[in-house]
């Protein structure tokens, strides 16, 4: 555990981000257990909403809920809010395959991830029964069938702190050619992207949507792209993102993963993440918080 710690408090200190050891010790002493067993990444993104902001996530086994664990070792607390049946909820309908957790250096716990076993995707049709599911993904469903997306969910992820959840979908190869992303834009009100982001699309190997509670809307729409190199879908990432992708010292040689996101108010951003430990001991469904590797998982 301290290896890790110090794995992090490096990495964050390459964009003079200093992690804050009552937000990051807590989290790793909670599921201290599972970490030799887990993959590790650690990730950044590009926007002025996380700058200052270093995020790291590891796996963990289907025989422990990290929302438990998260409550009783005080991570997050409880709530009234639908959020805090979700997971539940899942468990309750769902075969799991594996979980995750996100964390950041100064905020501390954000995230469950929820993994559905490989080859068994999950329907929205099912999930959008669920009472703590928010209403805007049954209200979305005609969109996500029009683009094939309604039978093939393979990640949801559970946003504690913001208070959304994501649906990442093993998404059809029609959904990131050109005129797909700019119909798909337009169906859910989102801008154009810009042609670096056509570009990024059509390397992806998948996509999810951000939702929340609050909205009928898809606040957000993101896609994956698995890379050895991610400089080379940009011309300037920001001095301080640069140097992190050009210097942080772990997984070298293992894949790192881009993402590309488009907010509903046109921001266009890139999330970038590089991994301490690519491979666990155990098979784990590594989807796209660890990149679901097809190939070989």
């Amino acid at each position: 555990m301290a290896s890790v710690y110090a794995a992090i408090e490096k990495s964050a200190g390459l964009l003079d981000v200093t992690a804050s050891r009552d937000k990051v010790w807590p989290v790793l002493s909670a599921f201290e257990d599972a970490l030799p067993q887990a993959v590790i990444a650690f990730r950044v993104a590009t926007n002025a909403r996380h700058e200052g902001e270093f995020d790291a996530r590891f796996t963990l086994p289907k025989d422990l809920d990290p929302y438990a664990v998260a409550l009783s070792k005080g991570l997050i607390e409880k709530t009234d809010h639908p959020v805090g049946s979700l997971l539940s909820d899942i468990q309750g309908l769902c075969p799991i395959d594996s979980y995750g957790v996100d964390f950041g250096v100064i905020a501390g716990f954000k995230k469950i991830w929820v993994y559905f076993p490989g080859g068994e995707h999950e329907t929205l049709a099912r999930l959008g029964e669920l009472p703590s599911m928010p209403a805007s993904l049954a209200g979305n469903v005609d969109f996500f069938t029009r683009y094939g997306l309604a039978e093939k969910v393979d990640v949801i992820g559970i946003d504690y702190r913001s208070r959304t959840m994501n649906v990442y979908f093993a998404a059809p190869a029609e959904c990131f050619e050109k005129e797909t992303v700019l119909a798909m834009h337009r169906d859910i009100g989102l801008p154009n992207p810009s042609e670096q982001m056509f570009n990024f699309c059509q390397k992806s190997f998948g996509l999810y949507t951000t939702l929340n509670w609050d909205s009928p809307q898809i606040e957000r729409i993101s896609y994956g792209v698995k890379t050895q190199d991610p400089m080379a879908f940009f011309a300037r990432l920001g001095t301080k993102v640069e140097h992190f992708v050009k210097s942080v010292p772990y997984g070298v040689e293992d894949p790192k993963m881009v993402y590309a996101a488009v907010t509903s108010s046109g921001e266009e951003y890139y999330k970038l993440q590089s991994y301490y430990r690519w491979r666990s001991v155990s098979r784990l469904n590594t989807a796209y918080i660890s990149v679901r590797d097809k190939e070989n998982v």
